[in-house]
């Protein structure tokens, strides 16, 4: 989040636990430069601890590897790493990754004018370390009654990804097929070898998304895309 910081008035720092309307952790976010992240989950303040690299720096870099590779070739389509979601009055997250249709070809987000994401990423990813408790409870009803329709989690102390689907109201685990892939029902062609990701085998994680990405589903996805844009 970058942030200008105003002189107009002293503010109280940004602390965890405090309960703040939106414009007010706004405010006390753009006064604390120091705090690189902190977010707002039903009106409760969280902010971050260190990142340790084993739990949460290397999962989180072979997730936006993976996903990268997905977005470059699908027009369309955009991917940010942490950036400030702002979803209603009460929540304001930073998620890991967020996977998101773009605006002019009928996503579910927009960009304010100050830059910022607002409505529900099509995907979000959250590396849940020391984060695991809210990640799986709060955040995930949170992004469950925003509407985000696919939500991945990396419990990296448990070394598990649970990936799940906005059904009828109500998230649903996808499993992954007898081949141990899971493929997105909203990004044809964005397709995950679990346990070559917890495994480390980033080879085979390129080679099972790649090949989503040259399968039928993806290619009609993308021209669909395409045509919504050109309408508009």
């Amino acid at each position: 989040m970058v942030r200008e910081y105003s002189p107009q008035r002293h503010l109280p720092p940004l602390e965890s636990g405090d309960r703040l309307t939106r414009p007010e952790f706004e405010r006390r976010y753009a006064a604390a430069p120091h705090i690189k992240k902190a977010e707002l989950i039903e009106g409760i303040v969280y902010v971050a601890s260190p990142v340790r690299h084993e739990q949460h720096g290397k999962p989180h870099s072979r997730v936006m590897t993976w996903l990268g590779v997905y977005q470059s070739l699908t027009p369309g389509v955009d991917l940010s790493v942490e950036p400030t979601v702002r979803l209603d009055l009460d929540n304001e997250p930073q998620p890991d990754a967020a996977l998101f249709i773009e605006p002019d070809a009928g996503g579910q987000t927009r960009l304010s004018r100050d830059g910022y994401i607002e409505g529900s990423p099509e995907l979000i990813v959250e590396i849940a370390a020391s984060s695991a408790a809210i990640d799986t409870g709060s955040k995930k009803q949170v992004y469950r009654r925003n509407g985000v329709l696919e939500y991945v989690i990396w419990q990296s102390y448990e070394n598990k990804i649970e990936w799940f689907c906005l059904i009828d109201g109500d998230y649903r685990l996808l499993s992954p097929g007898a081949d141990g892939i899971i493929r997105s029902g909203v990004f044809p062609g964005l397709w995950l070898a679990v346990e070559a990701l917890l495994n480390n085998q980033m080879v085979r994680v390129l080679e099972v998304v790649q090949a989503g990405l040259k399968s039928p589903e993806h290619d009609a996805f993308v021209q669909q895309l395409k045509k919504y844009t050109s309408l508009k």
